[in-house]
C-alpha cells in the first residue's frame, strides 16, 4: 500500500490546522496509509518510507519557518538520490504574503527531483501587529477545505498510481 508522509511545522497553531484537516481527508482515502508527522520529530527514514509528501508550513520574517528549514536539512543529504521521482504538494500559512517561503519548499524539492503533484497554495491569516502575528490562528472552515481536498487528491493519487 502507497504512504503518504505529511510534514508540517506550526508555533501558533495555523498550519497545524492545515497539515491535520489534510491528513483527516487522506486518512478517508482507500488504498493509502498516511502519517503526520510534526517537522521535529521527522527525518530521513520517514522520508525514504514514504511514496509522496505534504508539506505545510508557515512563513516567518520572508522565510520557510526555521522549523521545517531544520527538518529539511537534517534529512537533505540523507535521502538525495534516494527519493527522486516521487510526487509532493504544499501548504503555506502566511500573515501577509508567503510567495518566499513557497520558493524555498519548491527549491528544497526540486534538487529532491520530487515531482509536483499538486499546485502549491498560501493561506493568508493577514497576522500585521505583534499580537496578531503571535496569537494562536484559527483557519476558516473553507480554507480548511482547501487543505482537505490536497490530503484528499495526494492520498488518492498515490492509491491509484497517478503520480
Amino acid at each position: 500500500m502507497p504512504k503518504l508522509l505529511i510534514v508540517y511545522f506550526s508555533r501558533t497553531g495555523g498550519a497545524e490546522q492545515m497539515a491535520k484537516a489534510a491528513h483527516e481527508a487522506a486518512e478517508g482515502e482507500d488504498g493509502c496509509e498516511t502519517t503526520l508527522k510534526f517537522a521535529t520529530e521527522a527525518g530521513p527514514e520517514d522520508l525514504l518510507a514514504a511514496d509522496g509528501y505534504i508539506f505545510c508550513a508557515p512563513e516567518n520574517l520572508a522565510a520557510i519557518a526555521g522549523g521545517m528549514k531544520e527538518f529539511f536539512d537534517r534529512a537533505y543529504y540523507e535521502v538525495l538520490g534516494k527519493i527522486e521521482g516521487r510526487p509532493y504538494a504544499q501548504m503555506i500559512c502566511a500573515g501577509s504574503d508567503g510567495e518566499n517561503a513557497m520558493k524555498q519548499t519548491a527549491r528544497i524539492a526540486k534538487g529532491w527531483r520530487l515531482k509536483i503533484a499538486q499546485e502549491p497554495f498560501i493561506i493568508c491569516t493577514h497576522a500585521q501587529t505583534k499580537e496578531d502575528i503571535l496569537a494562536d490562528k484559527t483557519i476558516s472552515e473553507d480554507e480548511l477545505q482547501k487543505c482537505r481536498d490536497l490530503g484528499a487528491a495526494m492520498a488518492a493519487g498515490l492509491a491509484m498510481g497517478v503520480f
